[in-house]
């Protein structure tokens, strides 16, 4: 088909050429915000007497019923177009004829892209905080039910002190926060209108700029033409979120994975989110939660792939910043299906108390508290953490916990040990007298979760 710019060429463009520089097989996807952006600009041309009256409503008619048509499929967006915004004005050319043809006046593809883009993800950005909502949602459940769920709490991997699940699915529900704050910011600050830049130098036409920001609810119109049609910057920040969003998903599936397996038995991941082997019948994986961890890395090569792209381009718009779409459409689309998996299987796992406190016993987490009982007793803390070392090294010898020793066992090493040790060793004594803000005490929990539970009632 002709372009639509193609009064300029005197030769059909090469087929390898049109084919490498099309962009329909991904940007059709923005076909919804490319046609509500047409909407806002010929209302703004009516306004300022660019457009009759007459001219806009039939313009407007002929996108919503191209709108109508695309969504129902009577129409199919097809590779004979080369954009999305050809697709639209080739097909209202069609429909209504010359007036048409005025859709274009006073902008340019530079200025209608970088709206399309900024429309869209504005849209996803408003998609993936409830999505992060509802998985906050789910992991503030769990902290309510578990504040006295005992485990081990790690360092290097090694088991350090007691926590308790609720506490420990805390620290992942602060990441979660963090995140969702991320999200708001970009939003904020990407929430400014580029239509009317032109190519990048704005235009002759009397456009009302500020008119055209409000009807599409953006804070107002971009402050400089040339930047508004080569900011990518809202792609990269949103990149960045997504990939920090992945590295908590990934890191709390590590521990999923962990949690699973036969040595900690922690948790049972429901059927619905595990699968068996193909050769060994006894086997139940945690793909859901390796493939969350592997897509991982694909998000980071997006996020890579948009600042390599970016970094060495002049003033104002480049045919390399295309590239932006569909790393950015990728990476949306799999923190979105990684959320929701993931939201699904913490939803629906077991979580087996008695194993989780077992370890923690077993593994010395209280050995501190033990050597906090020393110094208690009035026996310096030097002292009374090489004694406990010397309790731990009996106890691995006998295969036993500091629970299990005997009074005189105790009393061999140091007399400074009572009745009142195995009180101050106990799991719950070890954890419940923790209680600054932030801790895993069952009081300083309860404010925790009462803040959680505030902040989730003002989330959008």
């Amino acid at each position: 088909m002709a372009q639509l710019w193609g009064g300029r060429f005197t030769k059909e463009t090469d087929q390898l050429v049109y084919n490498f520089n099309a962009s329909i097989s991904f940007d059709q996807k923005f076909y919804g915000q490319d046609i509500r952006g047409s909407i806002a600009h010929v209302t703004m041309l009516a306004k300022v007497g660019v457009l009759t009256n007459e001219e806009k409503v039939q313009i407007i008619d002929g996108l919503n019923g191209i709108l109508a048509d695309i969504e129902s499929g009577k129409i199919e967006i097809t590779s004979e177009y080369e954009d999305i915004h050809s697709f639209v004005e080739a097909n209202l050319i069609d429909r209504i004829g010359d007036p048409g043809k005025k859709l274009h006046t006073g902008r340019s593809r530079n200025d209608q892209v970088a709206l399309d883009m900024k429309l869209y993800t504005r849209d996803e950005i408003v998609e993936l905080k409830e999505l992060l909502k509802e998985l906050m949602e789910t992991l503030h459940g769990l902290m309510k039910e578990h504040t006295d769920t005992f485990m081990p709490g790690f360092t290097h991997l090694q088991k350090a002190q007691p926590v308790t699940l609720s506490h420990h699915i805390g620290a992942y529900m602060e990441m979660f926060k963090r995140d969702y704050s991320r999200l708001c910011d970009i939003y904020d600050r990407m929430n400014y209108c580029p239509l009317g830049s032109g190519a990048l130098a704005g235009t002759t036409y009397p456009l009302d700029r500020e008119l055209t920001a409000s009807l599409l609810d953006f804070s107002g119109p971009t402050l400089n033409s040339m930047d508004s049609v080569s900011d990518r910057d809202y792609v990269i920040e949103l990149l960045s979120a997504l990939s920090t969003i992945m590295v908590h998903l990934s890191r709390f599936c590590e521990e999923i994975i962990i949690w699973n397996s036969n040595e900690y038995q922690f948790i049972s991941i429901d059927d619905s989110y595990s699968t068996g082997s193909s050769i060994m019948p006894q086997k139940k994986n945690p793909d859901i939660a390796e493939l969350v961890r592997g897509k991982t890395g694909r998000v980071y090569a997006s996020l890579t792939a948009i600042l390599t792209t970016m970094k060495g381009i002049p003033l104002a718009y480049n045919k390399d910043m295309q590239e932006d779409k569909e790393l950015t459409f990728d990476s949306i689309d799999t923190v979105k299906g990684c959320i929701k998996l993931f939201n699904g299987m913490m939803q629906t796992m077991t979580f087996h108390k008695d194993n989780m406190e077992a370890s923690a016993k077993n593994g010395f987490t209280n050995a501190t508290d033990a050597a906090d009982y020393l110094v208690n007793h009035g026996v310096p803390f030097r002292d009374a953490h090489g004694i406990v070392g010397k309790l731990v090294l009996l106890c691995i010898d006998k295969n036993i916990a500091l629970d299990d020793l005997s009074l005189e066992e105790y009393r061999e090493i140091s007399p400074a040990f009572e009745d009142d040790i195995y009180e101050a060793i106990a799991m719950k004594t070890c954890v419940e007298k923790r209680n600054t803000i932030g801790a895993p005490g069952e009081d300083a929990m309860k404010q925790v979760i009462s803040i959680n539970e505030h902040y989730l009632s003002t989330l959008d």
